[in-house]
């Protein structure tokens, strides 16, 4: 693929179930020219999240779905190359949405500028980034967690679960995670100090939260739903609270999964609510002072799983939903001039 060009990734197939690469094609265009009012940006970083799966379904959501023959959506890390809007300059960093491109037009609104002095770019997609802010939010504020509370993670290595059950630990909470190897297990007990982990696919979920959560389970963060939300309803505590964040056991079926039976959320008095990120964009700036903190202190690690190129975003975006990355996926488009 030639540099003077632009090389998107579009969506060509609505898949049914798991998504094949044959679902998306790389085109080149010529490169953008921004008019008045606009920006033009070079792509160094996208994010590659599991939400993209409904924004490639025809089912209603709370977003309108990716058109076919359409560039694919994505968070990105991006170096502005022309600007003809006042508030920013050539050179500078931004997170925007340009999508699975590598260069992108924008008229500025909902970008952010990036400081390269104080945290890796790539962070803005991830730790620092919307992935940060709803582990930050949806703990804080729906799953409220008090001191020597059981806050339980479903997808904990995630970019997303392994976050929240740090800020748990902050919060001087007994954090359970439910990963999907031991190799996950090993690293969020052992690096990021979580009380105690789950393999999903080698223990039955039941009797191993009963053994790693001995006073029940007063916050579930559900990033998943489906099997681990089952086996958590039968033992949360009075009061309990869940923030429900993601489907992910459900992204690629063709039918949805039979439910738990909720009658406990009747009986415990529990509180479960839908978290959208977008809704909480007025904690931002509580967000960025805080995490930076934490993570300045030590208190907060954080891992990320790097692809080079563009043209391997398809194929690693379908492993992501198989489980199959390790930390904050991101795919490096371009080279970062920050990095020596």
């Amino acid at each position: 693929m030639s540099e003077s060009k632009n090389l998107q990734v579009l969506l060509k197939n609505r898949p049914q179930g798991e998504p094949k690469v044959s679902d998306f094609a790389k085109v080149e265009n010529s490169i953008p020219e921004p008019a008045d009012g606009e920006l033009l940006s070079r792509t160094i970083y996208l994010s590659l999240d599991p939400y993209m799966r409904g924004r490639i379904s025809a089912k209603e959501s709370y977003a309108d779905p990716v058109e076919l023959d359409s560039v694919m959506v994505g968070a990105t890390v991006s170096q502005v190359v022309q600007s003809n809007l006042p508030q920013f300059s050539e050179g500078d960093f931004i997170v925007d949405y340009n999508g699975w491109q590598t260069y992108g037009v924008s008229n500025g609104k909902g970008i952010r500028k990036l400081d390269p002095e104080q945290a890796p770019l790539s962070y803005a997609l991830g730790v620092m980034g919307m992935p940060g802010l709803t582990a930050y939010c949806a703990l804080l504020d729906i799953g409220q967690p008090q001191a020597g509370e059981t806050v339980v993670v479903s997808a904990a290595s995630g970019a997303v679960g392994s976050v929240v059950g740090q800020i748990a630990k902050i919060k001087g909470c007994r954090a359970v995670g439910v990963v999907g190897s031991d190799e996950k297990c090993n690293y969020i007990v052992n690096e990021l100090g979580f009380d105690s982990c789950i393999n999903r696919k080698t223990q039955e979920l039941y009797p191993a939260l009963k053994e790693a959560c001995p006073d029940g389970i007063d916050v579930y963060f559900d990033n998943t739903a489906g099997a681990i939300l089952e086996a958590v309803m039968q033992q949360i505590n009075l009061g309990a609270r869940i923030p429900l964040v993601g489907l992910i056991s459900q992204y690629n079926a063709t039918n949805l999964p039979p439910g738990p039976n909720l009658m406990p959320l009747l009986v415990k008095r529990a509180l479960i609510k839908g978290f959208l990120v977008a809704d909480y964009q007025d904690r931002l700036k509580a967000f960025l002072s805080d995490v930076s903190g934490w993570i300045r202190d030590g208190q907060i690690k954080y891992k990320e799983d790097v692809v080079e190129g563009l043209d391997k975003a398809a194929r690693v975006f379908i492993g992501q939903l198989q489980g199959e990355n390790f930390g904050k996926l991101i795919v490096r488009v371009s080279p970062d001039p920050t990095k020596k």
